[in-house]
């Protein structure tokens, strides 16, 4: 990203502004026309959990998710960045056992839920952090289911020259039209698993297709669908309560798909009005990115009167202080 990218979010407090966060974003059509952008979007970005339904991509389409009796729940997991409660783990619990395997085959790493509630009821019980915690444990459970269902063996297959990052990077690479492999820029994701640099441009245009299913081929346009679908009716299973991701699905349903990576990383998809959106916030605040990526959501996709009432916190959302006073909010400076 660039220094000279615009302020598009101002922090006030009081009446002043006390804060900005400047960032990119950019919608395309699945043709790949630019309908809106801001910023630089020809630089390349690490996308993160971001584009985990375009991981998704090989559980469904070799068969792997019918094999194993994957339904939405299961699915939306694999797309997701949960954020630890039981229900989450016992979800990435029954796919791995459904392939033969337990938690021991997870390479992503433990940690405390990331949702407060969980991490608070999980110490009550008595109980520890386990991959299954973890909030990329639904898509390593797909990986590993992957990996199973082709034969390969899953030791190891966070590596990026293993066979399942192999076709998970190949897979990415054919829907964003970037070429990902170690001539990529490359890092290492929270999780261990790599994470290619993107052009902000070429995963909005990924986007487009996810959201409409042009240029990808039927078959690849049919686990698209299957994987929208996934998340609209399981929008719990994508994120958690009170997460940005879930509450905003759960209000449209299939009429947007949107995904959150860690850094100030959003993107998503509107079937409705055939475009893909992504966006970075440079700063990586997150509270930046989610009203970047309201506010995109708040222009391009119709709502009737009730549903822009429900969705303005997200545009503008309130702060308040411990006493829950009110004392300021963010606004976007974008229109």
């Amino acid at each position: 990203m660039s220094l000279t990218d615009p302020i598009l979010v101002e922090v006030l407090r009081g009446d002043s502004v006390e804060c900005v966060h400047r960032g990119a974003l950019v919608v395309l059509d699945a043709a790949g026309r630019v309908v809106f952008s801001v910023g630089d979007i020809e630089q390349a970005i690490y996308p993160r959990s971001a584009i985990k339904a375009l991981q998704a991509l090989p559980l469904v389409e070799s068969g792997a998710a019918d094999r194993y009796g994957f339904g939405h729940a299961e699915l939306a997991l694999a797309c997701s960045s949960h954020s630890g409660e039981p229900r989450h783990a016992e979800t990435a619990a029954a796919m791995l056992a459904k392939a033969g395997l337990t938690e021991a085959t997870l390479e992503c790493g433990a940690h405390w839920p990331s949702g407060a509630s969980a991490t608070q009821g999980l110490a009550r019980s008595g109980g520890k952090p386990s991959a299954l915690h973890n909030n990329c444990s639904g898509k390593h459970s797909g990986f590993v289911c992957f990996a199973c269902q082709e034969g390969i063996n899953p030791t190891g297959y966070v590596g990026i020259d293993h066979k399942v990052q192999r076709f998970v990077a190949e897979a990415v690479g054919e829907v964003t039209g970037h070429r990902l492999d170690r001539e990529t820029a490359f890092g290492i994701d929270g999780c261990s698993i790599p994470t290619f640099a993107v052009p902000l441009k070429k995963l909005a245009h990924g986007f487009a297709k996810l959201a409409t299913g042009e240029g990808v081929g039927p078959e690849r346009a049919k686990a698209f669908a299957r994987l929208r679908a996934a998340c609209a009716a399981e929008p719990f299973m994508v994120a958690g309560s009170g997460r940005f991701c879930t509450d905003v699905m759960g209000l449209f349903g299939e009429r947007v798909f949107v995904k959150t990576g860690a850094e100030g990383v959003f993107c998503a998809a509107l079937p409705g009005q055939g475009l893909g959106v992504a966006l970075k916030c440079l700063d990586g605040a997150s509270r930046a990115s989610e009203v970047m990526m309201a506010t995109l959501i708040a222009k391009l996709v119709p709502m009737d009167e009730a549903e822009r009432a429900k969705f303005q916190r997200f545009v503008t959302p309130v702060m308040k202080n411990w006493n829950g006073i009110t004392v300021g909010g963010l606004r976007p400076t974008f229109s």
